[in-house]
């Protein structure tokens, strides 16, 4: 079964955790390592025959458009990870509409066509914030993956849907979701989509929890990465707190070879693919 493997394009200064000791004023100032880490990524999948979909945020689109347009030319899909990386649910409905378009028609004008997916910073539309959904909807978005069925401090939605599935927007519409995955073992339901969980935890963790989407569930998963998760020598933020550290940057220095092993033992393309496969965003096209 092919699954969903997704790559979220922002630098290693821009993560929610380090927003306390890191200013937006500084970011231009800060050694950007998107790039490097990006064209990595892209060289291990290009070896690998992959396809992946590419989550840009806006900031570095307009900073790196080379980037952007490389990652289209090798095959992968481009989809939008808003723009200044702000939770969802720390906007007003028009910042986050401002801001979203501008994401949006910026990575269009850059590459000349359509952009299908939304994925929110942090994956912050929580219950709180719900009211994205009906602006995504109306930006012409076909698809979103922010939804979270979990619970946790920054994001989450308990009881929210686990696979891909239409969701009802706070206006009555409908809006295609494929949520971060989470994978049942006993009575637990846990994260098993990929970042700082595929990090932190046992790979055997990871793998079991996958396979027993695909193979017990019969359902398709969904993975994400940063670039910055490959890039052990990144610059440190020592005045961020010990849980944000380590949540950060444990095994960065081993991330790579995971993936390698992840990308053995599953098979993987873009979001739109395993969507159009499951004849979903044909439906969404036409409602």
């Amino acid at each position: 079964m092919r699954n969903a493997l997704t790559i979220d394009v922002e630098d290693w200064f821009q993560v929610a955790a380090f927003f306390p000791h890191i200013e937006r004023s500084s970011w231009e100032a800060r050694e950007s390592r998107v790039v490097r880490n990006t064209e990595r990524l892209l060289a291990l999948l290009a070896g690998r025959g992959i396809k992946a979909t590419f989550f840009v945020l806006g900031w570095v689109a307009e900073r790196e458009p080379a980037l952007i347009t490389r990652i289209a030319a090798a095959g992968h899909e481009i989809a939008c990870h808003g723009y200044s990386h702000e939770l969802v649910y720390r906007q007003t409905p028009e910042v986050f509409r401002a801001e979203t378009v501008r994401a949006k028609h910026h990575l269009e004008d850059l590459l000349g066509f359509p952009v299908d997916g939304y994925r929110a910073s942090t994956y912050s539309i929580t219950r709180q914030s719900l009211w994205a959904l009906d602006i995504l909807l109306e930006l012409g978005f076909r698809y979103d993956s922010s939804l979270f069925p979990v619970r946790h401090p920054q994001y989450g939605i308990p009881g929210a849907p686990r696979f891909p599935a239409y969701v009802t927007t706070p206006n009555g519409g409908r809006i295609l979701e494929f949520p971060l995955s989470t994978a049942r073992f006993g009575t637990l339901q846990l994260p098993v989509a990929g970042g700082g969980y595929f990090r932190l935890l046992p790979y055997g963790y990871t793998r079991a929890g996958l396979r027993s989407i695909n193979e017990r569930e019969g359902q398709p998963f969904i993975f994400y990465l940063h670039p910055w998760e490959i890039d052990p020598e990144q610059p440190r933020v020592p005045e961020a707190s010990f849980t944000a550290r380590l949540r950060h940057y444990t095994n960065l220095d081993r991330c790579e070879a995971r993936l390698m092993r992840l990308f053995a033992d599953f098979e993987f393309t873009t979001v739109r693919d395993v969507l159009e496969t499951r004849g979903l965003l044909a439906i969404a096209k036409a409602a």
